[in-house]
């Protein structure tokens, strides 16, 4: 007798399932980044990659009055999260083929993040510094 799989929870958050998937890329390559950098660099990477997975998590299953700072926030550490990438991709210690897969899935959540923040913005016109985004459910 089998156990089951647990159900995916990324199944209604698309943004949350490509973020994984990109962490799992770059886990792949982590196991193999140079010693030198492994504990700097790649630590810096990896513990932002996890606080983008979480950051998307929250801002997927919290309230419509903080919906919009989360998003904000998993915008920003997205970000900081291709800086370093590409510092890494600059001193070495990802060769040009690593960046670019790695590159690609992250520019996607880039324009996911993007557009769910607009549409945050669109359903309330006036948000204030930390934002409200209701009725969001249906898009991620």
């Amino acid at each position: 007798m089998s156990i089951p799989p647990p159900q995916l929870i990324t199944s209604n958050l698309p943004v949350l399932q490509k973020a994984v998937d990109a962490y799992k890329i770059w886990h792949a390559h982590y196991l193999n980044f140079p010693r030198l950098s492994k504990f700097s660099l790649g630590a810096k990477i990896d513990s932002l990659f996890t606080d983008l997975i979480e950051l998307i998590f929250v801002a997927g299953y919290a309230g419509a009055d903080q919906k919009y700072a989360f998003v904000v926030r998993a915008a920003t550490k997205l970000d900081i999260l291709k800086f370093f990438m590409q510092i890494a991709w600059e001193v070495r210690c990802l060769d040009h083929k690593k960046y670019a897969a790695l590159s690609v899935p992250l520019n996607e959540i880039g324009k996911d993040l993007g557009n769910w923040q607009k549409y945050c913005k669109r359903n309330n016109p006036h948000p204030r510094d930390e934002g409200v985004c209701e009725n969001h459910e249906e898009i991620c």
